[in-house]
């Protein structure tokens, strides 16, 4: 029989509206705003903002986050479930970059374990992005036409393989990559960085892709894949995907926590404005204790 070891499941979800610094015109740190961070025992948390702004350089109107964890009560659906939700209203950001609504989230059911199984398996969780999505994105006035992909990390591995070595993700994120890479106009410091991510892709504990496969429109800039990069105002990364699995089991090796890291828009500004602003940003991940 096998060896019935207890364990526990400990949550963590953590859901943020905006954090960054900036440096030029003014030099100032953007502490979280309506940030929820959920306890290992789970529960629920929300948080709500209005009619933020931050001098003339970013504003919106509404945001909230809610963070939660919970064992299901489904006999047919046993495990722990987590989401983490952003949502972020009428963003201004410089009169360059607005959307009516940006909604990021992360639903992750983590397997319950069965006294039945060994106590090295059932750690690696589900993942959904259901609901993520930008309402009337806009730069300079036009519009963004968007191709996601919310499939793009797959279904779980069987066998509680690790999704950093599942060929099939690890084949949809090189895809991406090289659409990036084959853009003759990308600024050498993003190639330098996919060229990276492509040479290490599997080789390591974390995989950065994206929800979104390509951006495209009118407005004054260049595309490349979810990267909008606009002459003097900066970088756009839209729905940036951060894979992690650590603490691999020392039998199995078994990723024994998983966390799932989305920021909905990711800013790197230049002149006039130099800053690094962080929207919609999202983490959620847990695993048991024991066994």
């Amino acid at each position: 029989m096998p060896e019935s070891t207890d364990r526990t499941h400990n949550f963590h979800a953590e859901a943020t509206i905006l954090e960054g610094n900036i440096e030029l015109p003014i030099s100032q740190q953007i502490e979280p705003q309506v940030n929820v961070k959920l306890p290992v025992e789970g529960g629920y948390l929300s948080e709500h903002g209005e009619n933020y702004r931050l001098e003339e350089i970013l504003s919106f109107s509404r945001a909230f986050t809610h963070a939660a964890g919970h064992e299901s009560q489904r006999p047919e659906k046993k495990g722990y479930n987590t989401f983490t939700t952003t949502v972020v209203e009428n963003l201004n950001v410089f009169e360059v970059l607005t959307a009516e609504r940006v909604v990021g989230q992360i639903f992750t059911t983590h397997p319950k374990w069965d006294k039945a199984l060994p106590p090295t398996r059932e750690y690696v969780p589900k993942v959904s992005f259901l609901g993520t999505r930008f309402d009337n994105l806009r730069i300079a006035g036009h519009p963004v036409r968007l191709e996601f992909d919310q499939e793009i990390v797959g279904p779980k591995p069987p066998n509680d393989a690790p999704y950093i070595t599942d060929p099939g993700f690890l084949r949809r994120v090189g895809c991406q990559y090289e659409r990036i890479l084959k853009n003759e106009d990308l600024p050498q410091n993003l190639r330098d960085h996919y060229n990276h991510l492509l040479a290490t892709l599997g080789t390591g504990d974390t995989v950065e892709c994206s929800l979104v496969n390509h951006a495209a429109g009118d407005y004054p800039g260049e595309n490349f894949g979810n990267i909008i990069y606009v002459p003097g105002f900066g970088t756009i990364t839209l729905a940036k995907l951060i894979v992690k699995q650590e603490e691999p089991h020392p039998d199995t090796k078994i990723p024994r926590k998983t966390t799932f890291t989305l920021t909905m828009i990711d800013l790197n500004l230049g002149c006039p404005i130099q800053a690094m602003v962080r929207i919609g940003g999202g983490t959620s991940n847990g695993g048991g204790t024991g066994g």
